[in-house]
């Protein structure tokens, strides 16, 4: 856990007062049919399960490479050496 300063804190607590009170004043400011429909949509939003995306199967890259910088070939094992 992150360690934050007292001052740092107070910040933060003033930061989200100033927040609800803007968004109570917002609310307040728009018709009650339009907020009430508001609120219904961000709870059922907050309901929502998170849904993680399934694990891909092994080896595949998460997206392709971009143009021009493709993974370079494997070398070959069975290419016999040079001697000078």
């Amino acid at each position: 856990m992150t360690k934050h300063s007292k001052a740092e804190r107070a910040r933060r607590s003033a930061q989200n007062e100033d927040v609800e009170r803007i968004q109570s004043a917002w609310i307040a400011s728009i018709p009650a049919a339009s907020a009430k429909e508001f609120a219904e949509k961000v709870s059922a939003a907050k309901a929502r399960v998170y849904v993680p995306q399934p694990d891909m199967e092994p080896g595949t890259a998460p997206r392709p490479p971009r143009p021009g910088h493709e993974p370079k070939p494997p070398k070959d094992a069975n290419k016999p050496r040079r001697r000078y």
